[in-house]
């Protein structure tokens, strides 16, 4: 039987002072965002005392840079086709690598997870090189497939270990009724799938959606900057950095990516410890 002691109330005391901590960098970017930019720059800590919901629309109507609308418009671009590539490419791929038992699928798999211990700004050259052979530079679309390539191995990862998870039962009854492999996949096994899907889509989302670097190097000099871009812009003014201006802007970038993990927050969580049992 549980019961309520004096360390039972020292640990939640702990736990709220910690959360307490790990809120404050998203207090600092709620109140600062809603304050004047001298306000924000001379105080910065102080609680906002009239809220000003003009910096919103200031951001949201400025094409200083790239507008923040253009930006989200190729994040969401760039973050659709990296995340299909993954989901679409990485799922089969693992599928096979998971399914076979040859001494050459294992060490494919292994080679495969090589990509990602070794950090990806290693291979940055060479990839620029070949981006640049195959004119995928400056474009969004370009950088979609780019980053499909650079976390293909994450993806077969996860995917890998959530399919030695799943019985092969029904795979087995499929190919008696005479379906073919692909169709196996695509009808059975895919499906089941589910839980590694959400768990892929949200990681690569949040990675693509979030990078700054990646964009910087291939989008150079491009009229289609990110919302990461966008934000840089801002924050890189040579006149004068208008914080409230950048805080309103993050806010406004978060929201995105914030309602995709609310949606696949439980799939995700499924998809990794699946992932992590392999």
């Amino acid at each position: 039987m549980f019961r309520y002691t004096k360390w039972t109330l020292l640990r939640e005391v702990l736990v709220w002072i910690v959360a307490l901590f790990m809120l404050l960098p998203l207090y600092l970017l709620i109140n600062n965002s809603l304050k004047d930019s001298i306000t924000s720059i001379t105080d910065p800590l102080g609680l906002v005392v009239t809220p000003d919901f003009g910096n919103f629309v200031t951001v949201l109507e400025s094409t200083y840079a790239g507008s923040l609308p253009l930006g989200m418009l190729n994040s969401f671009i760039i973050t659709a086709v990296g995340v299909s590539i993954l989901v679409v490419f990485g799922s089969m791929t693992a599928y096979v690598l998971a399914r076979r038992t040859s001494k050459v699928s294992k060490v494919t798999f292994y080679l495969i997870l090589v990509g990602i211990i070794v950090p990806a700004q290693l291979g940055i050259v060479p990839i620029y090189v070949f981006a640049r052979s195959v004119g995928l530079l400056g474009s969004v679309w370009g950088l979609g497939i780019i980053y499909g390539m650079m976390l293909m191995p994450l993806s077969v990862f996860l995917y890998a270990g959530f399919v030695r998870s799943l019985p092969t039962d029904y795979e087995e009854a499929a190919f008696i009724d005479g379906s073919s492999r692909f169709n196996t996949f695509r009808k059975i096994v895919f499906p089941l799938l589910s839980p590694a899907t959400g768990t892929v889509a949200i990681l690569g989302g949040i990675i693509m959606w979030n990078d700054f670097f990646t964009p910087l190097i291939f989008l150079n000099n491009s009229v289609s900057p990110t919302i990461a871009l966008v934000v840089y812009s801002y924050a890189a003014n040579p006149v004068l950095i208008e914080w409230n201006l950048v805080f309103a802007l993050l806010i406004l970038a978060m929201i995105p990516i914030t309602i995709l993990y609310l949606i696949f927050q439980k799939r995700f969580i499924q998809g990794f410890s699946g992932g992590i049992k392999s």
